[in-house]
């Protein structure tokens, strides 16, 4: 149960990243000397997971920073702003991504010379980084409670610390943590196509920490709910609207009403950073459309007749109605959400 994955580490003036798509049958780790190769390891899901896109933003912003040669404040800034513009394009639903960008914005010092900014910017990456251990930790503790001893548990996508960058995650996160306190539980996988992350990376995890662990394909979730095989469902986000709306993994919202058909509880975990209060409901929500050929391919193998188009929404919102409660760091927020939602943020400023 020790054991710690490093997906992302700054050495200073590179950044290191476990790579993701050699998952689960190769561990190789990259170090990225430059702002666009972070950006591109955004996109083609080197790094993923909502958390961990923001953690990586934010180190390439700091490293894009770093390189800039202008010593000029104006000239410098105009630069900072094309490469923030750079990682604000590269996943357009996870908002964690646009909280960091904002972050390191705001840690630019009012008049201060170039070097102070470049210093002041790689303090705050490492600030973020340090932040988001603290609230993985806290909101895997909490949600730990709504998982009962001897229970079985659906999850859906990759949600641990591949999808965080630190100990613990978001819905795995807290499965691990009800493991830590000695539940006995067992864990069904969604393989979550098209990107099979379910299969490739969260069984990888669980495998890891010795929880055990029954891989089933999407569609199979429904018969095992009837079958009453499935205690309580728990998923990650990497956007939630201010009435509760929660996008998440392409087959987040069919779990949902699923869940609720069998009367089975359905938990969104996510730190206070996926919550967007801008945006009224989910229906506001950007939705990523990604590269056919992820539906079309598997690991360059082409499935589908020649020919033929396949869509590739990645992710899509599940309302309100079917979530039973939102975990985060700061408790347990259950409706209505928007006011809870709001009383939490508030708490400590």
């Amino acid at each position: 149960m020790t054991k710690i994955i490093k997906p992302i580490e700054w050495l200073g003036d590179r950044l290191k990243i476990l790579d993701q798509t050699e998952l689960p049958l190769h561990e190789i780790y990259l170090e990225l000397t430059g702002y666009t190769e972070i950006v591109s390891a955004i996109k083609e899901l080197k790094v993923r997971g909502a958390p961990l896109i923001g953690v990586a933003a934010a180190y390439g912003i700091a490293l894009g920073a770093h390189c800039i040669k202008a010593n000029d404040r104006d000239t410098f800034l105009k630069q900072l702003a094309v490469i923030c513009g750079a990682f604000a394009c590269s996943r357009p639903t996870a908002v964690n991504l646009f909280y960091a960008i904002n972050i390191m914005k705001q840690a630019i010092p009012g008049n201060a010379a170039v070097s102070e900014i470049k210093t002041a910017l790689v303090n705050t990456a490492v600030l973020i980084h340090r932040q988001e251990e603290q609230a993985m930790s806290r909101l895997s503790k909490i949600g730990a409670q709504l998982i009962v001893d001897g229970s079985t548990v659906l999850t859906h996508c990759n949600t641990g610390q591949l999808a965080t960058g630190v100990a613990y995650g978001t819905a795995l996160g807290v499965i691990k943590a009800a493991a830590e306190q000695g539940k006995k539980i067992h864990v069904y996988v969604d393989e979550t196509r098209p990107l099979l992350q379910g299969a490739r990376l969260t069984a990888w995890e669980l495998s890891r920490l010795n929880i055990p662990a029954t891989l089933i394909t999407d569609n199979m979730a429904g018969y095992y709910m009837h079958q009453h095989e499935i205690d309580c469902v728990i998923v990650g986000a990497d956007r939630i609207a201010a009435n509760g709306d929660t996008a998440n993994k392409i087959g987040t919202y069919s779990l949902a009403v699923l869940s609720r058909e069998n009367h089975i509880p359905f938990y969104v975990a996510a730190p206070l950073s996926s919550i967007d209060l801008s945006i009224k409901s989910g229906a506001a929500i950007p939705i990523e459309e990604r590269n056919q050929d992820e539906v079309l391919r598997i690991k360059g193998m082409r499935l589908a007749p020649p020919n033929m188009p396949a869509a590739n929404p990645a992710f899509d919102v599940t309302p309100n109605k079917y979530i039973q409660a939102i975990i985060t760091e700061k408790g347990i927020i259950r409706t209505p959400f928007k006011g809870n939602f709001i009383t939490i943020l508030q708490e400590g400023h």
